[in-house]
């Protein structure tokens, strides 16, 4: 593809330092203030309330998010809702103010995934977080789920430039943890290999963000 200025553009995941931050450090709280107007720009929150909205019986069957951190996305999954089940996994305690028809379970994901039912997945920029092995291993979990709906780093040299302007603005984990995500986001056609092996069964739909955001859908049928 040598048309393609972004065709040699490997994957690389590094820590970021949020990660390794304890939730109350100033610089966590003013990293998540920094994410909090990211996706204001990336439009993973309204995208992925739009999407689920769309799904009609299936929510009755519960809406669970990988990742929830904050529980903002959670807040609103639930104020779409009427009734319908939402739950949040996440390393963190639940947070405060969440509605209380808002389930929340502790822990590594990976284990907690197996205690919840659902019929929706979703989860906003978290993906990027585990490499190729412990993606197959989290799309096994996933594939029980009807659909799946996932906002994720666009991983191209585009959405690099932008966070470059931006970093003046953000604080100093978000100056590393941006282009880092980004870095180890994803491009089309690799979170179908990763999640579903290629697809077979499943409907797919991938877009891309031109601030920065790749869009993921998976469904089927049965």
């Amino acid at each position: 593809m040598s048309g393609n200025p972004d065709g040699k553009f490997p994957r690389i995941l590094v820590p970021e330092v949020l990660d390794g931050l304890d939730a109350n450090h100033p610089e966590a709280i003013r990293s998540r203030r920094d994410l909090r107007v990211i996706d204001v720009f990336l439009r993973g929150t309204v995208w992925i309330r739009n999407r689920t909205r769309r799904e009609g019986e299936l929510r009755r069957g519960g809406v669970v998010e990988l990742g929830a951190g904050d529980g903002r996305l959670c807040r609103g999954l639930a104020a779409d809702a009427d009734g319908e089940p939402v739950t949040g996994l996440d390393l963190v305690p639940r947070p405060a103010g969440l509605p209380a028809t808002v389930q929340w379970r502790s822990g590594n994901f990976f284990e907690t995934l197996r205690e919840v039912s659902g019929e929706i997945v979703v989860g906003s920029l978290i993906l990027h977080h585990f490499e190729g092995a412990g993606l197959e291993a989290l799309g096994r979990e996933l594939r029980r789920f009807r659909v799946m709906v996932f906002s994720e780093p666009w991983r191209s040299r585009c959405a690099l430039g932008l966070s470059a302007l931006a970093s003046p603005f953000a604080g100093r984990v978000t100056r590393h943890d941006m282009p880092a995500s980004i870095r180890a986001g994803f491009r089309r056609g690799e979170l179908a290999q990763f999640l579903l092996g290629g697809g077979e069964g499943w409907k797919i739909e991938e877009s891309i963000w031109p601030c920065g955001a790749l869009r993921f859908q998976a469904w089927r049928d049965i």
